[in-house]
This record gives structure tokens, C-alpha cells and sequence, in this order.
């Protein structure tokens, strides 16, 4: 729909605009933008003299719907709105082609606005089917031509028949060199808005107390004591004097206008500082007060006005209901947080969803000794989110690991194409709360089934290379290890002990957590047994025995430690003998030096306490239990082998009829029934919108597909299917099994669980044993209470012998198209072999997800049988990920069983549910 791109664009510069389709009512606001306007630039729009008036402003607001569209750069709200930039298009003759202009009051021009306009027109034409966007430019237009060379898609210029006026024409179909124009400008957009938060030259803390426990009093307060290399400016309507500094009644009263202002007023009051900051240009708003959309529907209309006023103005927030923000760099020093503790500098970012939870961590890094570059609590999330803050640490020299502890996700998909990228380069390391449903929905698909809760998160992190932890303490152990120690290039660890019983559980932990133990060559073994004593053992793992000295740990670690079979090295101490922890420390150290840079050591100081001195010191990470660094390592491995993969790419296959597709869905949505967000069923189809009955504006359309309607939609993107008759009667059954001239199968043609309602019978071989089926099961399928469903059944082509597999389809509220594939058959969902991934899927992506399954040695030939088609399984995985891209109102799609054979893929049953947005 062409009012869903009414959004706010946050500019190159950090700050937003506003955009929306122009309406009727923007005559008064065209026109005075027309008058704000200069001569220079209404000529270049209209390659001459025009004046727009009050009696032809008409033709450019009140636009032909089917044939015309035009969009809106607009700041401030309400009665302060003004349109600063439009963008129109019109279609003639040619539906696939559209005559466009654009025009920006000089005033906003050179900021990227005219840019946002035509790339959001582009990608708005394309939706509708228009293939490229012509129109006519002054070839001394240096602006207008740099726009349309800074939108990113493919165009031309060629002269036109009058002179000195340019023939336009750009191309609307999407290309690599467009995301990733698309890709830097929003890298850059980040990065200008967070620098104003994450390094200001000044501060206002508005709601600044005298009170130093309170939240004003403390933010203000740690302010100071950090050292801000920055001028502090407490701001507070009732007190001259706040901490022994001379305060400020207003924003408006300060000396200057600062960078960054951070409120901790009551939530009535937010709104009026924001109004304040915006009007004297701050572009920088960390907001500490609570009480907004955590606090009900009171507080979510707060918030809405909140960002209505911020956005109005072009500022950026941080929270409302967070605990600030931090930076340890010497050349910023700013802890604008409730915190006591301030992070020593280092090499860790942390974002934080929960206030109280990002006070517990600052603490425990602290006492682990691990330094921060940045830290901020989001809270809310109304404007800036997680993936803002991972495009400034992208680049950000300060940043080698990015921590992040997420209760939600703002735009998964923007998440998944972004970390995706900084995976590759920077670590990233997540704790996801809500694993767990309580009360999971009965799904009427195998897919929703399969691929409900915190199975999308772990696909979407698995795709992205994001190393995900089950607790806070295994992200610091994991943080603890990359901030120290390069990532192994392999999986093969070397364990050091003076203790059996550690090792052995070491070498366990390693194996469950996908590293190997293996076993020393000879001339590591002989290396060893040079120097340890006979009872010492020499296999892996290294057992020194109680007595081991200092010295014995450090010559068997440089052994083992330049051995070629070993990737990594645990070092196990427990304090039995006669060395110290700080001997055995020192020796590692020592040791280390002579040790590839390339393959990590980790330590475990058993019964000690805390990291040994010497091992801090020299960045080497120390664990209480090998349990710990076991995992540890096992997650950071699992990384460096993803980092390791190719890219990947987005397939899309020859032979896809996605008109057809469109046609298929658009009529079966059509004639449809309305159901309200809680799925009751409302009387009237889409015409009832004009009915005297109303539909609710969140009601939306949703249907399964007749049998005939879900194979044609397969058909149109070339997934193999069996062939097929759809039947009403005996009769028709017969002459169905006669014209295909094979064994068939009888089934219901109804979107319901066939075997289990008597509504699947196999083999049937002649023409009087299909009647014959057809009529038990009409009498079994009332007899189970579905005798609505017993009027068209499908016979089908019975399928030769293969691996029965499942391949679907699940929509989630939050993360979009999820595609599984598996074993299938009647016991999918007990078995539950499957693999899930977050669309658009890459060949990566489908090559990854069947290396996954368990079931994958019947796939590659199990005791003696021939190989399945794996190229064929590919390829039907890339058709379903180009039908759910092309066609989101794919809610749920199962193929199950889907047979896969030497010869190919054969999909033998389908149950597909279409939904609309309302």
C-alpha cells in the first residue's frame, strides 16, 4: 500500500525528515514552500518560467490515484508542518513506465533529502510494477543529475531534442552497487547521529539535583567525577546552584547550545525539554526518564508525542526508561550514567536493553577486569536501536567486540543484513532473553509448528555469525576470551593438567562443545617424554601429576603449543605441589611468548581466586572450571568457522512466473473473509469496506488455498510437483486414475492434517478402487466431524521410493518468512530433524541448513543407497525463498512429503495459508 512508506528518514547529517504521500490538504503547505523557494531552482524543476498558484497547486496534490503518486519531505508537526522536498511520478501509455521530477527548497538542499525522495519513489514505483522512471533535466542541473547519480540505480542521460535539456531514464530493478550504496549511506547516517551522543563537547543534564542520590544528582554527579573533557551545564528550574555549580533555569538560558542533552525530569515534563532542545537545534537527546511505553497505554502515547516532537525536529533519542550512556575514551572521559562504577578503557562495547541489568554489568567487567570502549542503555528503543549502535561500532577504532544483551528485536531483517556484514570483521556476542513460550499456539502447519519461539532467533544468529550465549556469564567468559586471545584456526585443543580428573572433564567439555581432543603424533609424545617423569602422562591430555614444577608447565606448554596438531591449549593448575599459583602463572606467561600468535592459550586456576596477576597482565584469560572456557572456546571456534565461509549469494532460478503468482494470491485474498486481529471472523468480504457495516482498520484477509490454487502457485515458480486431478465424486475419481494410468493416491483437498482424519488412501491401482475411495473416505471424513471438507478430493500420481523430506513455510510477526526444511512425513514434528533460516536465504544459507540435519546421511547414500539429488533440494529451497520475497502474504506453506531421489525432487502434498496486512 502507498501509505505504508510514510516513515521518518534519518538524513546523512544524523538528523530525520519526515516522509509521507502527499495529500489534498498540501496545497497551503506546497505553496509556501513554492514562496520559500528560489528562482534558480523552480527553473531547473521546470526547464522554464512556472509559477504555482492557488488555482493550479490542484493538479499537483489532487493526484489520479491509478495513474499518478507524489511524496512528501516534511518537518515539524501539526500546525508547524511545512513540506521542505516532493517527488512524484506519472504513468502514460506504458504501465511500466513513469515520468518523474522532484524538487527541495533551497533552504534543505545538499542534505540528501531529494535523494531519500527519488530512491523511496524508485523502490515504491518498483513495487507496483513500473520498471524504470524517465523524465527531463537541464544539463546545467549539476544538482538534480548528482541526485539522481547519488540514488544508487542504474541510468542513463542522453540529449534531448531541445537543446541543452537532458533525456533521463532509471532503471528500478535492484542491484548489488544499489544495497550497497544503500548500505553506506545508512553506515554514515549512524554514525554522524551516535557521534553526537557518544562524543559531545558539552552536556546539559536537564532535571540536574542537589540531591546526589537522586537520578539527576547521580547522572550529573559521575559527569563531573569522570573528568568530562567538556564544559557540564546543570540545568534545573527551582535551584541556581546544583553540586556546588552554578545551574540554569532553561535550555534557552545556557551559555551555548550543547551537543548532547540528558534528561532525567518526570515524564510530563520530557516533551517540553525536547520541544526546547529541538527549537535552539540540539540534535542529541539521551532520555533517563521512565514512565513512557513500559509504563501502558498513558505511557505509549507519551512516547508517541515524545517522538513526534523529537522527530518534528530532526533529533535523535536514546531511551526514554534507560540508564544513559558511557564513553572511556581519554579524549572524552563521559559517564553520563546512574552508575557508580566507571569502566576502565579497553576494547569491549555493550548495549544494553535493561537499565538494572547493564549496573550489574559494568560492575561484573570491572571486577573481571575487562575494559570498555563505549556502553549505552537503549531502554525503549523509540528512535535509536541496536542496529544504529552496531553500525557506529562497525568502523569504530575503539570497538574489537560488540556485547549486546537483547529483549527484542526492532527490525530483524535490518539486523540480519548488518551483522551479517560486521561478523566478518568484528565479533559480535548476544544474550537473547525469551527463549522459552509460555503457552505455545496450536499451529495448523508443521512449519509453525517446527519453527515458533527462539527458533527464528537462533536461525537469524546462526545466519549472521553472531555468537550467541544462554547467560550473562558465558558473554563475559566468551568477551574475557576474544579480547585477549585471536580465534583458533581449527577445532583441535591440547590440555595441560597436573590433575586427571580436570582433564578428563576438560576433554569432555571440548568434544560436547564441537572442538576435538585428538591424539599426539609421535614426536610431540617423545618431545614430552624428554623431560616429565615416567608416571607422567603423555597422550592428550597432558597429565604432569601433582607434583609438576613451574618449569615442567612451561617447557610441556611451548611443546604442545607448537605441535602441528594442536589449534589451541588449555592449561589446567590446581595448587597440590610445590609451585604457586603466581610460579605456574609466571611460566604460562613466559611460555606464551614462544608460542604461534596465531593459536590461543586459555587457563584454568582451579581453587584460586580471581584472575592470577601475571596472566592479566599479559592478556591471558583465566577460568574457574574447565567447563567454562571449554564452552567458551567452543562458541569463538564455531564463529571462526563461519567467518571462514563464502558469503554466499541470493539464487533465483530460470522459469519463475511471478505475475502468475501474483494473480493466484491477490484473488484468493479477494475473495476472502475479514477477521479481526484476534482471528474472529468478521461478515463481509473486501467490498464490505464501503458496506454499512465497517471492517476495523486492523482487520485483515486470510485463507488456505484451494489444492488447485497451491499447485498452480508452486507450478508458477517451477517446484516439481506430482501429477494431479482435483475430483468431486466417485466418478470423476475413476476417470482421474484411468487418464494417468499409474497407481495414485486419494486424498482430501482440504488444508487439514489428511492421515489423521481418514482422508489419505495409497495405492490405489484401477479405476473402481479410486470410486471406491473417494466414498469411504466422504463417510470416514464425517464420521471425525470434518464431513464439510468431503466435497473435492486430489488424485495423484503415486511417487517412486525416496528420503520423505518436509520444506516449508512459517511467517513470524517479528522476523518475516522463515523457511525449514527437514525429514518429513507423518512424524516430523516428533522427530523434529530440521533445519530453519530467515529469508532471503543464500545458496551459504541452503548449503549450511542440510549439512545440519541429523537425517543428512540418507541424503549423501546410508548402507548402500544411491545419493539423493542434492542440486534438485537446492533448488527447490531457492524457488520457495524466491516466493516468499516476491509474495509476503505467504503465511504458512508445508510440502510435506517432499521425495528426493537420484533423479530429482518431487513435492507430493501442499497446504499453503495466504494473509494480507489489512
Amino acid at each position: 500500500m502507498r501509505s505504508s512508506v510514510e516513515r521518518d528518514h534519518v538524513l546523512p547529517d544524523g538528523t530525520t525528515i519526515h516522509l509521507r504521500p502527499l495529500r489534498p490538504d498540501d496545497r497551503e503547505r506546497l505553496l509556501a514552500m513554492w514562496d520559500r523557494t528560489s528562482e534558480r531552482s523552480r527553473r531547473d524543476r521546470f526547464l522554464g518560467p512556472f509559477t504555482l498558484t492557488s488555482q493550479n497547486v490542484g493538479r499537483f496534490t489532487d493526484l489520479d490515484e491509478a495513474r499518478e503518486f507524489a511524496l512528501a519531505a516534511t518537518v515539524g508537526r501539526g500546525q508547524t508542518e511545512q513540506v521542505v522536498g516532493v517527488a512524484r511520478w506519472a504513468c502514460g501509455d506504458d504501465p511500466q513506465t513513469a515520468e518523474f521530477a522532484a524538487l527541495v527548497e533551497d533552504a534543505y538542499q545538499a542534505r540528501g533529502i531529494g535523494t531519500a525522495l527519488v530512491r523511496s519513489l524508485a523502490e515504491l514505483a518498483h513495487g507496483e510494477g513500473i520498471e524504470r522512471l524517465t523524465g527531463d533535466v537541464l544539463a546545467t542541473n549539476s544538482r538534480m543529475l548528482g541526485l539522481i547519480r547519488d540514488v544508487g540505480l542504474e541510468y542513463e542521460h542522453r540529449p534531448e531534442h531541445v537543446a541543452g535539456v537532458l533525456r533521463t531514464a532509471v532503471g528500478l530493478q535492484p542491484t548489488p552497487e544499489f544495497l550497497e550504496v544503500v548500505a553506506a549511506e545508512e553506515k554514515r547516517a549512524a554514525r554522524a547521529a551516535l557521534t553526537r551522543f557518544f562524543q559531545p563537547r558539552s552536556i546539559a543534564v536537564a532535571g540536574a539535583s542537589r540531591d546526589p542520590g537522586s537520578i539527576g544528582g547521580m547522572v550529573f554527579r559521575h559527569l563531573m567525577q569522570g573528568s568530562f573533557h567538556g564544559a557540564v551545564y546543570p540545568v534545573n528550574v527551582s535551584s541556581p546552584v546544583v553540586q556546588s555549580v552554578a545551574a540554569y533555569p532553561s535550555l534557552h538560558d545556557l551559555p551555548e547550545v550543547p551537543d548532547l542533552v540528558v534528561v532525567c525530569v518526570p515524564a510530563p515534563a520530557v516533551n517540553g525539554v525536547v520541544d526546547e532542545a529541538g527549537e535552539l537545534g540540539v540534535r542529541a537527546v539521551c532520555i533517563i526518564s521512565a514512565g513512557f511505553a513500559e509504563a501502558g497505554d498513558e505511557g505509549r502515547a507519551l512516547q508517541r508525542e515524545l517522538m513526534e516532537t523529537a522527530h518534528g525536529h530532526g533529533l535523535r533519542i536514546v531511551g526514554p526508561n534507560c540508564m544513559g550512556l558511557m564513553n572511556t575514551s581519554s579524549a572524552v572521559r563521559m559517564n553520563a550514567t546512574f552508575s557508580e562504577v566507571f569502566p576502565r578503557p579497553g576494547g569491549l562495547a555493550f548495549s544494553s536493553q535493561s537499565g538494572a541489568l547493564g549496573l550489574a554489568v559494568l560492575t561484573h567487567a570491572d571486577d573481571l577486569g575487562l575494559g570498555m570502549s563505549t556502553f549505552v542503555s537503549v531502554g525503549n528503543k523509540a528512535d535509536i536501536s541496536g542496529n544504529d549502535l552496531l553500525l557506529y561500532w562497525e568502523d569504530d577504532p575503539d570497538t574489537d567486540v560488540i556485547l549486546l544483551y537483547l529483549e527484542s528485536f526492532g527490525n530483524p531483517r535490518r539486523f540480519s543484513r548488518i551483522a551479517r556484514r560486521i561478523s566478518r570483521n568484528k565479533p559480535i556476542v548476544a544474550v537473547k532473553s525469551g527463549r522459552t513460550r509460555a503457552g505455545a499456539r496450536a499451529a495448523a502447519s508443521h512449519t509453525a509448528s517446527l519453527a515458533g519461539g527462539d527458533v527464528a532467533v537462533e536461525a537469524l544468529f546462526n545466519q549472521t555469525g553472531v555468537i550467541r550465549t544462554d547467560t550473562l556469564q558465558e558473554l563475559f567468559d566468551v568477551a574475557a576470551l576474544l579480547s585477549s586471545q585471536p580465534p583458533p584456526s581449527g577445532p583441535r585443543v591440547a590440555i595441560l593438567t597436573n590433575a586427571g580428573g580436570p582433564g578428563i572433564l576438560a576433554a569432555d567439555a571440548c568434544e560436547s562443545n564441537g572442538l576435538h581432543v585428538p591424539a599426539f603424533s609421535d614426536d610431540t609424545r617423545a618431545a614430552l617424554s624428554e623431560f616429565l617423569p615416567p608416571e607422567a602422562g603423555i597422550g592428550n591430555p597432558v597429565d604432569l601429576i601433582a607434583s609438576a614444577t613451574a618449569g615442567q608447565y612451561g617447557r610441556a606448554l611451548r611443546t604442545m603449543g607448537n605441535a602441528e596438531e594442536v589449534d589451541a591449549v588449555f592449561v589446567i593448575f590446581i595448587p597440590a605441589g610445590a609451585s604457586s599459583p603466581e610460579q605456574v602463572a609466571q611460566a604460562i606467561v613466559d611460555a606464551r611468548a614462544d608460542i604461534p600468535d596465531h593459536k590461543p592459550v586459555i587457563s584454568v586456576f582451579m581453587s584460586v581466586r580471581g584472575v592470577p596477576a601475571e596472566l592479566a597482565a599479559a592478556r591471558i584469560p583465566s577460568f574457574a572450571f574447565p567447563e567454562d572456557a571449554a564452552r567458551a572456546l567452543g562458541r569463538v571456534a564455531r564463529w571462526a568457522r563461519w567467518r571462514e565461509r563464502p558469503v554466499g549469494e541470493v539464487v533465483r532460478p530460470d522459469g519463475i512466473d511471478a505475475d502468475a503468482a501474483r494473480g493466484i494470491v491477490e484473488k484468493a485474498l479477494g475473495d476472502a473473509p475479514y477477521s479481526d486481529p484476534s482471528g474472529k471472523r468478521l461478515v463481509g468480504q473486501p467490498h464490505a469496506r464501503q458496506a454499512t457495516q465497517a471492517v476495523p482498520a486492523a482487520a485483515r484477509r486470510s485463507t488456505w488455498l484451494d489444492a488447485d490454487d497451491a499447485e498452480a502457485l508452486l507450478r508458477a515458480y517451477g517446484v516439481p510437483l506430482a501429477p494431479s486431478r482435483i475430483v468431486t465424486g466417485p466418478e470423476e475419481a475413476a476417470a482421474a486414475q484411468r487418464e494417468l494410468g499409474a497407481p495414485v493416491a486419494v486424498k482430501v483437498a482440504a488444508p487439514i492434517h489428511k492421515s489423521d482424519v481418514g482422508g489419505l488412501a495409497l495405492g490405489i491401482a484401477t479405476p473402481e478402487d479410486a470410486a471406491a475411495a473417494v466414498t469411504k473416505m466422504r463417510d470416514d471424513l464425517t464420521a471425525a466431524g470434518v464431513g464439510e471438507h468431503a466435497d473435492r478430493f486430489l488424485v495423484q500420481e503415486m511417487v517412486g521410493a525416496g528420503v520423505e523430506m518436509v520444506v516449508g513455510v512459517s511467517h513470524d510477526e517479528s522476523f518475516g518468512p522463515l523457511v525449514m526444511v527437514g525429514m518429513g512425513g507423518t512424524l516430523v514434528e516428533l522427530i523434529g530433524d530440521v533445519s530453519v533460516r530467515v529469508t532471503p536465504l543464500t545458496d551459504a544459507d541452503v548449503a549450511e541448513m542440510l549439512e545440519g540435519l541429523r537425517m543428512r546421511p540418507l541424503l549423501t547414500g546410508y548402507r548402500g543407497s544411491e545419493p539423493v539429488d542434492l542440486g534438485a533440494l537446492s533448488d527447490l529451497l531457492y524457488r520457495i525463498n524466491a516466493m516468499v520475497e516476491d509474495l509476503p502474504e505467504i503465511a504458512e506453506l508445508d510440502l510435506n512429503p517432499v521425495f528426493a531421489r537420484p533423479d530429482g525432487v518431487v513435492a507430493v502434498d501442499v497446504r499453503c495459508r495466504v494473509a494480507d496486512g489489512g
